[in-house]
């Protein structure tokens, strides 16, 4: 029988691949998104690859009687993945309360169906940020976290505390999983990232650049004491982190996993800097982008990269895909979203 799993936060980039590999590998899956950063188009593109059409909730998870209904009309659902939440590091810096009432708040509210309603796991989309400015990479699951560099990273560290305390004497387990930076594209070019609002990760401001979207981008920071002056960062590509999902949900239902709450770090185990993440764009796709050098930003560590073994002993998940493949596919991505007039 195939577990039915709930993704919130389904449609956007992260969530919508996971539902792809969720259903490639012997699940079922139920998409919740308020849809205020992405839309629907993706459901299509995973019907297309497929051929399974997933049950659609467009609802706000900081209403608890909208995301009631989804329990209600499946109340088997056996394990949840939640990514539902603001993740723009500028714009919480910025606008603080409107990230600890989304993120915590919608938290909370899926925390307490899934204890009501009886789920077994609960996967939880978390973030590197959680370590803060740290000292020295590669960082493990045992790294001491740091002050977080922006109201998003406190929500995240916030999340994994909630987390932890409200599981710790029920029955269900849970698994945090701490990303890096996710980018690329889905290898048949019908599934990318595609937010409604302007995108402030790295890899599409690059494509957006270089299809004339934007006239130029900014590189923030020349001056950290780095190979080039500029941040350092881990790019895992989204379909790698995707498949993770699937493989922490069954460590769980597999009964592999004896500690109340799991921790993962997931990324290439790499750091590039920014510059190298341009010169590698320019290198696989021949395209020449038109950017700045700017100031640092607010929020911005400097330098942050993965150990991911744990994964790899436990959960079996490896990182298959290179930065060559997350530059290739991100910019078929943006040239079919392009033709098909997708801003």
């Amino acid at each position: 029988m195939r577990p039915k799993v709930l993704v919130t936060g389904g449609t956007g980039y992260i969530g919508s691949h996971t539902i792809l590999d969720l259903l490639e590998n012997g699940c079922d899956a139920v998409c919740v998104d308020s849809c205020i950063n992405s839309d629907t188009s993706c459901l299509k593109a995973i019907k297309e690859l497929t051929g399974t059409e997933i049950p659609f909730y467009k609802a706000d998870l900081c209403d608890l009687k909208a995301t009631e209904q989804v329990f209600r009309d499946h109340p088997d659902i056996a394990g949840i993945i939640h990514f539902a939440a603001l993740k723009a590091v500028g714009e919480s810096v910025e606008k603080p309360l409107l990230y600890f009432r989304n993120n915590l708040e919608s938290l909370i509210n899926i925390l307490d169906l899934s204890l009501r309603y009886g789920v077994k796991a609960f996967i939880f989309s978390s973030s590197c940020t959680v370590y803060g400015d740290v000292t020295h990479s590669p960082v493990d699951e045992n790294t001491p976290w740091q002050e977080a560099a922006s109201p998003y990273g406190r929500t995240k560290q916030i999340g994994e505390q909630i987390i932890t305390d409200t599981l710790r004497h029920t029955d269900m387990k849970s698994i945090l999983l701490r990303y890096f930076n996710p980018a690329g594209a889905h290898p048949s070019g019908k599934m990318g990232e595609s937010p409604i609002n302007p995108p402030q990760n790295l890899v599409p401001v690059i494509t957006e650049t270089a299809i004339g979207k934007r006239k130029s981008m900014t590189v923030f920071g020349t001056d950290y004491p780095t190979r080039d002056g500029s941040c350092i960062r881990d790019y895992i590509h989204v379909c790698d982190l995707a498949h993770a999902h699937t493989l922490a949900l069954k460590y769980i239902f597999e009964g592999r996993q004896d500690e109340q709450t799991g921790i993962f770090n997931l990324g290439i185990g790499n750091g590039l800097t920014v510059l190298e993440i341009i010169e590698a764009f320019q290198r696989v796709t021949g395209v020449s982008l038109s950017y700045i050098l700017g100031d640092r930003r607010p929020g911005d560590v400097m330098a942050i990269y993965s150990d991911h073994t744990k994964a790899g002993r436990l959960l079996g998940w490896e990182p298959k895909m290179t930065i060559d493949d997350i530059v290739s596919t991100a910019w078929t991505w943006e040239k079919n979203r392009s033709a098909a007039g997708k801003s």
